[in-house]
C-alpha cells in the first residue's frame, strides 16, 4: 500500500514562502482506484508528486509497501520508481521519436535488451488498443491516442502503482470515457492501484472507490466515493458535488429548505411522490442530483417544504419513519 504520514511541503523563494500541503495523511490500498480531488491550487498536483519524490516533501514520510522513500539513496528511490508509473494532462510524449519508440524509452533506460523492449512495448500497445499507430509520430495523433500511449510508456516496467495527474482534462467527454474505461480495465486485469488527480467529481464518480478531498492544502475529507458523494461533510466538498449555482432562488415560495441523502436506496421506490401523496404536502423540488448505481440510487435532493407547521411535521415524520436521511437548509 501507499501510506503517507504528516506530509509537508513548502516552497521557498524570493517571496513569502508558500505552504502547498499541511499536514496530509493518507492510506491509498493496494489494488484500488483512489481519487484526489480539489479546487486548482488546492495542493492536489503537489500531493501526487511527491508521492514518487518528483517533489521532495519538507517533512514527512512516503511509504511505499513499508519503505520509506525519503530514506532511500539515489539509487534505491530510481529503482522503487519504476513500481511507479505515471501520466500527465500534457501527454508529455517525446515528439521525435514514433509511438514504439516512446513506450520503449523507460525500458531503454532500464536496460532492456532492444528487442525485448520491442516485444514488451506491443503488447501495451495491443492493451492500449494502438496496433496499428506504432510507427506513427505523436503529430500524427488525436489528444485520446497521445494518452493511450502515455499510459502503455508508463505501463512498460510493470509498475504495481499508477499515477494519474489530471489525465483527462485536456480530453473532451467521450474520449475521457474511453480512457476512463482504460484505467479501470488495466487495474481489473492487471491489478495496478490507481490514483487519479482530478477537479472534476464525474472522474471521481465514474472510476474511484475512494475519495480524498482537499482543499487549501489540507485533507477536508475521505472515504468511499458513494459515502462522501450522498453526504459530503466538508463545505469544499458540498461546493465540489452540490455546486451553489445549480440553485435557482428564483423557484422558493420563501419555505423552509431541507437536503434529502439517497445512500443506496432501491432505484425502483418513488420517495418523492410517494412522500408527497401520503403527507398531502405541496413540495417544490428545488435542486436534484441523483445517480444509478447497480440498481440503487445515490444523491441530493433540496426540496421546499410547505409554510404549514402541521405538513411540515407529516413530512419529517414520513422522512424518519422511512429512514431517509435528511439534513435542514440554510
Amino acid at each position: 500500500m501507499i501510506e503517507i504520514r504528516h506530509l509537508n511541503k513548502t516552497f521557498y523563494g524570493t517571496a513569502e514562502p508558500v505552504v502547498a500541503l499541511d499536514d496530509v495523511s493518507l492510506t491509498i490500498n493496494d489494488g484500488e482506484i483512489f481519487g484526489i480531488i480539489g479546487l486548482s491550487g488546492a495542493g492536489k498536483s503537489t500531493l501526487v508528486r511527491c508521492i514518487n519524490l518528483l517533489e521532495r516533501p519538507t517533512e514527512g514520510e512516503v511509504l511505499i509497501d513499508g519503505r520509506d522513500l525519503m530514506k532511500l539513496s539515489k539509487k534505491e528511490l530510481l529503482a522503487e520508481r519504476r513500481n511507479i508509473g505515471m501520466i500527465f494532462q500534457g501527454f508529455n510524449l517525446l515528439e521525435q521519436r514514433n509511438v514504439l519508440k516512446n513506450v520503449t524509452y523507460p525500458l531503454e533506460i532500464a536496460g532492456w535488451k532492444k528487442e525485448d523492449a520491442e516485444k514488451r512495448a506491443k503488447e501495451l500497445l495491443e492493451l492500449v488498443n494502438l496496433t496499428d499507430r506504432e510507427k506513427s509520430y505523436p503529430s500524427q495523433l488525436s489528444g485520446g491516442q497521445k494518452q493511450r500511449v502515455a499510459i502503455a510508456r508508463a505501463l512498460a516496467t510493470n509498475p504495481k502503482y499508477l499515477l494519474c495527474d489530471e489525465a483527462t482534462s485536456a480530453l473532451d467527454p467521450t474520449t475521457t470515457q474511453s480512457i476512463l474505461d482504460l484505467l479501470k480495465q488495466i487495474n481489473r486485469e492487471l491489478g495496478v492501484t490507481i490514483i487519479v488527480i482530478t477537479h472534476e467529481m464525474r472522474v471521481i464518480d465514474l472510476i474511484c472507490d475512494r475519495v480524498a478531498v482537499i482543499d487549501k492544502s489540507h485533507i477536508a475529507e475521505t472515504g468511499a466515493v458513494s459515502t462522501v458523494f450522498s453526504n459530503p461533510q466538508s463545505e469544499i466538498a458540498k461546493e465540489l458535488i452540490l455546486p451553489g449555482q445549480t440553485r435557482d432562488p428564483r423557484a422558493t415560495q420563501g419555505g423552509d429548505k431541507i437536503r434529502i441523502i439517497f445512500e443506496g436506496g432501491s432505484s425502483h421506490e418513488p420517495v418523492i411522490a410517494n412522500l408527497v401523496l401520503e403527507c398531502q404536502a405541496p413540495i417544490n423540488i428545488l435542486f436534484a442530483d441523483t445517480k444509478e448505481i447497480e440498481g440503487k440510487v445515490f444523491g441530493h435532493m433540496i426540496l421546499e417544504l410547505p409554510n404549514n407547521d402541521r405538513q411540515k411535521e407529516k413530512v419529517f415524520a414520513w422522512l424518519d419513519g422511512h429512514k431517509i436521511s435528511y439534513q435542514e437548509e440554510a
